[in-house]
């Protein structure tokens, strides 16, 4: 991903969220997502991110069409890196290129760059109640490792659990 592709993430990301999490988290506050807020915010992330970060952007006949973020797992509890192992912190595509295979290839890049960069396992947060994503992930050869916590989204607690697998 470069600078460049920032405005075109923000819209997968944006129609993403709204798409993948209807009826999983509060209506009201994915009709209030905004791409141009989104990439006003994403600008300043990405300036800001450590080298360790890889955005990653899919493209079919030029435009972007699916974006994944990976980096060192980050400890919410703590607050801390753990540098042992990866993190895929985002993976979404366009809802229509759903099914066309650009949500495999952004997770066959994803695990393959963090395999060379030497991690022994990645981990993600899924919404617990995504049913659709957590099969994907575990076609992935991703399983649940028994961690879940909540956060709160428009004043609505949402639960997620965590994946894992070895690299």
């Amino acid at each position: 991903m470069t600078e460049d592709d920032i405005e075109a993430v923000c819209a997968v990301r944006v129609r993403g969220w709204q798409w993948a999490y209807a009826g999983l988290v509060p209506q009201h506050f994915l009709d209030g997502l905004d791409v141009e807020e989104e990439a006003q915010r994403r600008r300043e992330l990405f300036t800001k991110a450590p080298a360790e970060v890889v955005n990653l952007v899919a493209e079919r006949a030029g435009s972007v069409t699916g974006w994944a973020a990976v980096g060192p797992y980050r400890d919410e509890t703590t607050g801390r890196r753990d540098d042992a192992l990866a993190e895929l912190y985002a993976l979404y595509v366009m809802p229509e290129q759903v099914g066309t295979g650009i949500g495999r290839a952004l997770m066959t890049a994803s695990l393959d760059l963090t395999r060379e960069r030497g991690y022994p396992g990645m981990r993600l947060w899924v919404l617990e109640h995504n049913v659709r994503a957590r099969r994907f992930y575990e076609r992935a050869g991703f399983a649940p490792d028994g961690a879940e916590e909540a956060f709160e989204l428009a004043g609505v607690l949402v639960p997620e659990v965590r994946y894992a697998r070895s690299l």
